[in-house]
């Protein structure tokens, strides 16, 4: 393999870092970049095979002068049309292929690669950065000149085009300031977007590369050259187990501090995008004008007018004295109406607007829930006004939250985003509520307590009720806001634990809850808090669980009597045994009495690769009755046929289905954190709960209820949630109590078992 340097570059340590593949010095910085690409060139210089009319041109990452430790190579060879330009582009790509580089590469006369950047507004971007390396520097000059030249006069028409390509891609990779594990170059805000703040600014349509945009491109170089050499290849999304070593690279203390700097790097270059934007939008349309000459200006709200396509202060209010509520109606109007802030607007009211008192004006308050409540307009509207500092006058607690991020695998946002994202989802259920504004206000606070020791809920309950209380809202109010926060996690918890056929589970939800209005409260609350946590957060079995425990406890409260169990399905109780039936999301067994059917049921439906999400059990007749919910686990729905027959030979006793059950389970254990038992005594009418908490594996539940079994405990119900890689199982031991001796032999077989 070809070595292309000897020389070393100080990495994030101080000690000097070699790239192994090739040769390449590592290290972190811009004398690094700048030394990578030194020597790149040296070597390219090298294995130049040098010919009249020839020039070797480099783009990219090696045309700025920003090589990764292991980034790609792209070069251009530029000929005026010499013969044989084939064979000695061979000849220089195989060597740099052989050396183990990446190299994106093309062949091109001037007038090709010019035809080529005028149908391709990603080629005309990367020829801004055409570098000349090796051959006649005339042929470069002359590619860099015109290239420049033609972007600069047709800028304004491409714009467009690369806008909705920038579009796909954010709606592919997301936002990297509020992801946990983001991709630095692709996501919104990351390296690919200060490329088109570069383009922006050289076609002169404004000053798109400012300081501080500048400081977060080095930032998000530093960051990326850390990765690599953290992983020791090329990648740009920064997941988390590299985290914390590329913040040591960085000298950052920890990962989490490594993503709030991230985050505030990729919104400073999401928000100087918008802003080059929205001035390329003007120049393309023209400023438009009154018969006097000036400035059309249409109001939309109190003291907020519309001028070109932006939102600024009405004359009258720059004029008068500020008023500590304009900040918030102006956010409240760009949000509704779905216009952005213009940037000197957002200036003037971070240096001149006064702080809000305590307790805010009614205005104030009600400019707040109006912003919560416009639905797609409130991020971006949240975020504009978060980067001139608005957001700590209104709310001094968001100074804590800001990209703080999650760890959590169900969660995708960092927790501010994910508090803006849980209100905008609650807007879509205002009308489903008595009180639309406590919903949006509790959305909006209900994880305010994360990030502090302790259960956030139970933390999170009196920081919501003073904020409540300090924009204005009455005590009962307030009190209610902490409610909800000290709440919002009870219904699918109890929904996906507990058998909401038992009289004392929708009793004690009732009695926490305590009214339906609250009730309704929760369970929007509940539906906005899932969709924004995330796909995995949310599924709809979880949602008809949550849907049924609803009924049950408004029943409750509107009538003071609990609901009775509902008796099981006849088809069940009659007819010869064994009953096999199967649903779209249900599998029914009846079978004579036996001690371990619920254990051979669930080995059976882990060997067709169904996930238990609840199973029941029950005795009518001499009869038991085994229903379960389930799942697909890989999406896959079983063969019906195989399936019903392998139940009807397994609840009969056929020893080789359980010898089959028991080889794939002993195959399936699972290696995950050591699990955990919690033991609960007074959560159920007839039976006590055991919780168990372990790693996610397949025929996890048929080995547990084979434990059980063999340790002498009678499973009446079982609930089974999934959290991300681990699951929380609670099975309903019937007895209204269990000797510790006995509770020990269990929780042993159950630990052994997994």
């Amino acid at each position: 393999m070809t070595s292309l340097t000897t020389a070393t570059a100080p990495g994030g340590d101080g000690v000097p870092v070699v790239n192994e593949v090739t040769g390449l010095p590592g290290g972190v910085g811009v004398a690094a970049r700048a030394t990578r690409a030194d020597a790149l060139d040296a070597w390219l210089r090298r294995i130049f095979p040098a010919r009249p009319g020839v020039a070797l041109v480099a783009v990219g990452g090696l045309g700025r002068r920003q090589c990764a430790p292991y980034g790609d190579l792209d070069l251009v060879l530029l000929h005026a049309g010499v013969p044989g330009v084939d064979e000695l582009a061979a000849a220089l790509w195989y060597p740099i292929w052989d050396a183990g580089l990446r190299l994106d590469h093309s062949v091109r006369t001037v007038a090709e690669a010019l035809s080529v950047a005028q149908d391709d507004v990603k080629v005309a971007l990367g020829l801004l950065d055409a570098r000349h390396v090796a051959g006649d520097p005339a042929l470069t000059d002359q590619l860099a000149r015109t290239a420049t030249d033609h972007w600069r006069r047709t800028a304004i028409r491409q714009l467009p085009g690369l806008r909705e390509i920038t579009a796909t891609r954010w709606e592919a990779h997301g936002e990297l300031a509020f992801l946990l594990e983001g991709d630095l170059k692709e996501a919104a805000g990351g390296l690919r977007d200060v490329g088109i703040l570069r383009a922006i600014a050289t076609a002169g349509v404004t000053d798109a590369l400012r300081p501080a945009v500048h400081a977060a491109h080095r930032r998000l170089l530093d960051t990326r050259d850390a990765l690599h050499q953290q992983v020791g290849r090329r990648v740009d999304r920064l997941v988390a187990q590299e985290r914390d070593g590329v913040a040591k690279l960085l000298g950052v203390d920890g990962g989490d501090a490594l993503l709030r700097l991230i985050a505030g790097d990729a919104r400073t270059v999401r928000h100087a995008l918008d802003d080059a934007w929205r001035a390329a939008d003007r120049l393309r349309s023209g400023r438009q004008r009154a018969a006097s000459g000036r400035p059309v200006r249409r109001p939309v709200a109190r003291d907020v007018v519309e001028q070109d396509g932006e939102l600024v202060l009405a004359r009258t209010a720059i004029g008068a004295r500020p008023d500590p509520c304009l900040s918030l109606r102006v956010a409240a109007a760009a949000a509704t109406t779905r216009l952005p802030i213009a940037r000197a607007t957002c200036e003037w009211l971070a240096a001149y607007c006064p702080p809000l008192p305590a307790p805010w004006p009614p205005a104030a308050r009600a400019a707040l829930i109006t912003l919560l409540g416009a639905g797609p307009g409130l991020v971006p509207a949240w975020e504009t006004c978060d980067r001139y500092g608005l957001i700590d006058g209104w709310l001094p607690e968001w100074t804590r939250m800001r990209s703080l991020p999650q760890h959590n695998p169900v969660h995708r946002f960092t927790l501010d985003r994910h508090l803006v994202q849980t209100a905008y989802e609650a807007s879509r259920h205002t009308r489903d509520v008595e009180r639309p504004d406590l919903l949006l206000l509790g959305a909006f606070l209900h994880d305010i307590g994360k990030g502090l020791p302790g259960d956030h809920s139970t933390v999170g309950a009196p920081l919501a009720e003073a904020v409540a209380t300090r924009i204005g809202l009455p005590p009962a109010e307030a009190a209610l806001i902490g409610t909800l926060v000290r709440l919002h996690l009870l219904l699918p918890e109890v929904a996906t634990r507990r058998d909401l056929s038992d009289p004392k589970t929708i009793a004690g939800v009732a009695g926490l809850v305590g009214d339906p209005g609250t009730l309704e409260l929760l369970h929007a609350l509940v539906r906005a808090d899932a969709a924004a946590t995330g796909p995995a957060a949310w599924s709809g079995w979880k949602g008809r669980l949550v849907a049924d425990l609803v009924t049950r406890v408004r029943t409750t409260l509107d009538t003071g009597v609990v609901p009775a169990p509902p008796a099981p399905d006849p088809a069940l109780v009659a007819g010869p045994l064994p009953v096999v039936h199967l649903g779209e999301d249900r599998v029914s067994v009846a079978a004579a009495d036996r001690r371990g059917l619920l254990a051979t049921v669930a080995g059976c439906l882990a060997l067709h690769r169904l996930e238990v999400i609840s199973a029941d059990a029950a005795t009518v007749d001499g009869r038991a009755l085994v229903e379960c919910r389930v799942q697909p686990r890989y999406g896959l729905a079983p063969d019906p046929i195989a399936l019903s027959a392998d139940l009807r030979r397994a609840v009969a006793g056929d020893v080789s289905v359980t010898q089959r059950l028991r080889g794939r389970a002993l195959a399936a254990r699972s290696r995950g954190a050591a699990p955990r038992v919690v033991w609960h005594r007074e959560a159920a009418t007839d039976a006590v709960l055991l919780e168990l908490r372990a790693a996610d594996a397949a025929g996890l539940l048929y080995r547990v209820t084979c434990a059980l079994d063999e340790a002498g405990a009678q499973v009446r119900a079982a609930r089974i949630a999934t959290l991300g890689g681990d699951v929380v199982d609670t099975f309903y031991l019937v007895g209204t109590g269990l000797p510790d001796e006995q509770r020990a032999r269990i929780e042993a077989a159950l630990l052994a078992a997994v």
